[in-house]
């Protein structure tokens, strides 16, 4: 039976002879937003959508013609269903001795740091199939246990890591199918952590975030999806411009992507194989990931937290529909790899939905895969497009959100921490820049508002940047350099919440018109975004007296009023927009 206008565009990119008549008449589609997002919708409705076909209707029946050519019943046989690896006790013989493996691991390390144990084994077969490697961790004065995992690393090397989170004398023991691994035992101290390190990032108070060591954390996020896939020039010049900028957590793809302005091939592969002759999930590339796991160093030297996205969409390499045998493979060796560095975030998925080969049961398996690979409980959330995953999960640390509406996102913050009672992170509420997408062209004063509607709410957003470039280096994706004018007044933001009180602040009982967040009874923040009142008149509750001070969060500038106030009184303002007031009680 042919292929028809009621053809669903996702069935149709079953079929490689259908999927060339796509990509011949639908021009742009493969590596455009649409290609993704629209696999649920009719062929229909995607000529609807682009400009060529949209506007030509000889295009539109050209398409529909030769497309009818195609046998739908001929599509694609679906990939054999992989079957579980189960490590064998007999990978190696009997005369191999017990923990003959060469094992080298430093005498000391200081508290959060990673502790590496490096061990010279077995290299036959398929390392990354036939051996299970682990180890428990015994804190040799609490009794504590940890259980890390270990990974293969290429050239006979296979390594174990814990971030110990505890000072003192540590022992470890191996445990493996391979003979030679098994059986290793010795132990470390941890030392004081050295000067700056906090430990991983924790949820605070409900709705915020601290470090390990109590030091509080307020997210600023920014987001380069592919930024580790350019190259070491481009790959340095995003670290040198985060080196300046006030960002303090970077969101970004694990695996490569393919989408608007970002159609270049990565310098390396996740897996052994080509983009000719296919992809062996079962012989992940070590090179690949030491790559990412040194960028990820580099931002924790620079105080950045990785945000990393362990699936998404946008992918014309099949890593997003690899089956779950080797999702999970996957997931088990970057969790046993990355989660001792405590500078890491996990996101389950950017845009969890539009992974159509996906369900609802997988991504709760995979979230429970994480859990039982990850020693140390690092965050970990999960991303959507339009529909919201329930964030009440019990392994959902806290909400990662995009914006749903073209205009209303941050403002909805207060109600998404009712519904959900978790920290609400608003990774995506659209960009600073001027590409032709809706999300991607706001002005500057407009991200940054969304900004402070999101902070005076209780929760925090993110940055992105999407400026058109000849060379098609921009920042959302890239990373290169940042053009725009929200980082400065994100910085200044910043400042304010580092000046708020240390639990955090939450939305507060304010006028019908203007959003407060703050703590009852001693701090107050009214953020009046695109009003411009020449006063306001404040009505709080007799007995406290305020400093007040007049916030132009545009200009950059706080104007601390003389005096104190209490009760009803009145404030001047500058009769502009992008103001706030700050109420602090004495």
């Amino acid at each position: 039976m042919p292929y028809s206008p009621d053809s669903l565009l996702g069935d149709v990119l079953r079929n490689r002879q259908a999927t060339a008549v796509v990509r011949k008449h639908l021009s742009g589609i493969v590596n455009a937003p649409l290609g993704v997002q629209l696999r649920h919708v009719s062929l229909a409705q995607v000529v609807g959508f682009l400009d060529n076909t949209r506007a030509n209707p000889e295009a539109r029946d050209a398409f529909f013609v030769e497309l009818a050519t195609v046998d739908e019943t001929l599509a694609d046989q679906p990939r054999p269903t992989e079957a579980v690896t189960v490590p064998s006790d007999s990978y190696e013989g009997p005369e191999v001795p017990l923990g003959s493996a060469d094992a080298d691991w430093p005498s000391s390390v200081t508290r959060w740091h990673p502790f590496e144990l490096e061990l010279h084994g077995p290299a036959h077969g398929n390392p990354f199939t036939d051996i299970a490697l682990s180890a428990e961790f015994i804190h040799q004065d609490t009794g504590r246990t940890l259980t890390a995992h270990g990974f293969y690393d290429d050239d006979g090397i296979h390594r174990l890591r814990l971030m110990p989170d505890e000072e003192g004398a540590w022992g470890f023991a191996t445990t493996s199918n391979s003979r030679s691994l098994t059986g290793i035992t010795g132990t470390f101290d941890c030392l004081p952590a050295a000067p700056g390190e906090h430990g991983p990032v924790r949820v605070h108070n409900t709705f915020h975030f601290r470090h390990a060591d109590g030091t509080r954390h307020l997210p600023i996020g920014t987001t380069a999806y592919a930024w580790t896939h350019q190259g070491d020039e481009l790959e340095e010049r995003t670290l040198r411009t985060l080196a300046e900028a006030p960002f303090n957590k970077m969101r970004m793809c694990v695996f490569p992507k393919a989408y608007l302005f970002n159609a270049n091939e990565p310098p390396l592969y996740p897996f052994a194989g080509s983009l000719k002759d296919g992809w062996d999930f079962r012989h992940l590339n070590p090179a690949y990931f030491t790559h990412l796991e040194n960028r990820i160093r580099q931002l924790g030297e620079l105080g950045i937290q990785a945000d990393l996205i362990l699936f998404h969409p946008y992918d014309r390499w099949g890593f997003s529909d690899m089956g779950p045998v080797a999702d999970d493979r996957y997931l088990r060796y970057v969790v046993a790899r990355l989660a001792a560095l405590p500078n890491v975030w996990w996101s389950l998925a950017n845009e969890y939905d539009l992974l159509w080969a996906k369900t609802e049961e997988d991504w709760h398996r995979m979230a429970a895969v994480i859990g039982d690979t990850d020693p140390h409980g690092h965050l970990l959330g999960i991303h959507n497009c339009t529909d919201f995953w329930d964030n009440n999960a019990n392994w959902v640390t806290h909400a990662s959100v995009q914006r749903v509406d073209v205009y209303r996102t941050a403002e909805n913050t207060d109600a998404w921490r009712t519904e959900w009672n978790k920290p609400v992170v608003i990774d995506e509420c659209g960009y600073e820049g001027d590409i032709d997408q809706g999300w991607g062209n706001l002005p500057a004063q407009e991200l940054v508002r969304r900004f402070w509607e999101g902070a005076v709410r209780g929760g925090y957003v993110g940055h992105g940047e999407t400026y058109l470039a000849d060379d098609e280096v921009l920042w959302w994706s890239k990373g290169g350099t940042l053009k725009g004018e929200s980082p400065a007044r994100i910085a200044f933001l910043h400042r304010i919440l580092e000046e708020s009180p240390q639990d955090g602040i939450g939305p507060l009982l304010g006028d019908w018109d203007v959003p407060v967040g703050g703590v009852a009874d001693t701090y107050r923040l009214a953020y009046f975004g695109f009003g411009q009142p020449r006063y306001r008149t404040f009505a709080l509750r007799p007995g406290i007296r305020w400093k007040v001070d007049v916030i132009d969060t545009w200009g950059m500038t706080v104007t601390e009023l003389p005096g104190t106030y209490e009760g009803v009184f009145r404030i001047d303002l500058p009769g502009r927009q992008f103001i706030a007031v700050r109420l602090r009680a004495v």
